[in-house]
């Protein structure tokens, strides 16, 4: 196996301590991963209690089928953000189908969309928060500061041409979200971790 096929040393052991079923493990997991999947499935649901209910039932999945987890596909995380993002995406179709079952306003076209535009919001969330801080930076000045390349550069202490392939490479990433379109998991995320959700 070659070395970049590895899962990170961490990552297995959390996977086998879980399997081991110690409670330990389930609060370290949780203590590592809880603000990520309360914030994406808040970003697809756009509503605290059901984020609240997704947090609980991913972290219950995670519990209960410790083995789903295939360190060799990839990271923990990205596992994580991958059932978390899959569980709020059911979770906002079965909430919005029974509204358009009640006679709720809009169509199943609209219930779709509103599914693509919550995943494609979701998966650059994920992107940001995974990226490396130096193009998160560069970012944050850029689109929260109004700092273009120059003053980017200045603010940061590196060159502009190193600037201008921060802010590159960060846009580079985020586009993948939107480009990603029907996909129904992270970008980055390994075959076998989506699927239909």
């Amino acid at each position: 196996m070659a070395k970049r096929d590895v899962p990170p040393r961490w990552d297995r052991k959390m996977q086998q301590r879980l399997a081991r079923g110690e409670a330990a493990a389930l609060g370290e997991l949780y203590d590592r991963f809880a603000s990520l999947v309360h914030g994406l499935a808040h970003r697809v649901l756009d509503d605290e209690r059901a984020a609240d209910h997704i947090t609980r039932d991913v972290f219950a999945h995670v519990w209960e089928h410790p083995d789903a987890y295939d360190p060799r596909q990839g990271p923990l995380r990205t596992w994580i953000a991958t059932l978390t993002h899959r569980f709020a995406v059911q979770r906002l179709r079965a909430t919005e189908t029974a509204a358009l079952v009640r006679g709720g306003a809009g169509t199943a076209e609209e219930l779709e969309t509103k599914v693509r535009h919550a995943s494609v919001a979701a998966r650059a969330d994920y992107i940001v928060q995974s990226m490396p801080a130096p193009l998160r930076a560069a970012l944050e000045l850029a689109y929260f500061q109004r700092r273009d390349y120059r003053q980017t550069a200045a603010d940061l202490g590196v060159t502009e041409d190193e600037a201008r392939r921060r802010l590159r490479l960060g846009l580079q990433l985020l586009s993948t979200a939107r480009d990603a379109g029907t996909a129904q998991h992270p970008p980055g995320a390994p075959p076998g971790y989506g699927g239909a959700a």
